[in-house]
């Protein structure tokens, strides 16, 4: 049966807490990555890639939940909106590949590296982590984008991300590399809210208010496991302030307590 949409596109509305709470799982998922990153130098190549790797799982993470965090406040009109498990899923395995690229670049110590190589990936990523992401959701309607809008907000995240990235770099301590978090989690969730700015949706005139609009119920499910994982990994790096170099500090210990010897942290540009 052939049905045609309304001649005006629907409102969106994007709920008034959603997005600073996607913004907060952003710039965790960012934070968690980057103190990973930072806990490589001189470390024994097994353990640099397990830390970053957990980073990795981090970021994708925090990219993830951002996105569907933000999601559960998108609403268009009355319409029921519900989601493919099988793309919804594919974002988070590319959000997490993109990010392992990105953290490998940024623990190569080369900001030029890091800017040029690691800004594009993770931009380009959290771009292809949203539309993907978009791409499952189902809604009973004609669903654009505007190219130009699009454009923007992929040019937005490789900006944003690359100067994210390039601050972390220049890490010399804690503050520093919150301050690169917090960009980090700007250029996401910039990337997300210009992206849905440039989409409109047109609802089938037959179904266009039938159900519940509220996507609280489908995507709670999806993100209980990835914001649990994101609190385990919190749990995880803060028992451990700064890995220990040569492998000879006890669990729990701080740098340098237990061994006789003074460990300091070396800039990233200096090694």
């Amino acid at each position: 049966m052939l049905r045609t949409a309304a001649a005006q596109p629907e409102l969106l509305t994007y709920g008034p807490v959603t997005p600073l709470l996607a913004y907060a799982m952003a710039c965790l998922g960012s934070a968690l990555g980057l103190r990973c990153a930072i806990r490589t130098p001189g470390a024994a190549r097994r353990r640099r890639t397990a830390w970053l790797l957990l980073g990795s799982v981090a970021v994708g993470m925090g990219i993830f939940t951002m996105h569907f965090v933000a999601m559960i406040g998108f609403r268009v009109g009355q319409a029921p909106i519900e989601y493919d498990m099988v793309m919804t899923y594919g974002s988070l395995a590319l959000a997490v590949v993109v990010s392992a690229v990105a953290l490998f670049l940024v623990a190569g110590r080369r900001a030029w590296l890091t800017v040029l190589g690691g800004g594009p990936v993770l931009g380009l990523g959290v771009s292809a982590t949203h539309y993907l992401g978009m791409m499952g959701m189902r809604v009973p309607g004609t669903v654009r984008y505007d190219e130009r809008i699009m454009a923007i907000s992929v040019a937005l995240a490789v900006v944003v991300t690359a100067a994210g990235l390039w601050c972390a770099t220049r890490v010399r301590h804690m503050g520093a590399s919150l301050a690169a978090a917090l960009i980090l989690g700007l250029g996401f969730i910039g990337m997300h809210y210009t992206g849905m700015a440039g989409m409109s949706v047109r609802l089938y005139s037959e179904d266009g208010a039938v159900g519940s609009s509220s996507s609280l119920g489908t995507l709670t499910p999806v993100l209980i496991g990835p914001v649990l994982l994101l609190l385990l990994i919190t749990l995880f790096v803060s028992l451990d302030p700064m890995m220990e170099r040569d492998g000879r500090r006890k669990w729990g210990t701080r740098p340098g307590e237990g061994t006789g010897e003074k460990l300091e942290w070396i800039p990233f540009e200096q090694r």
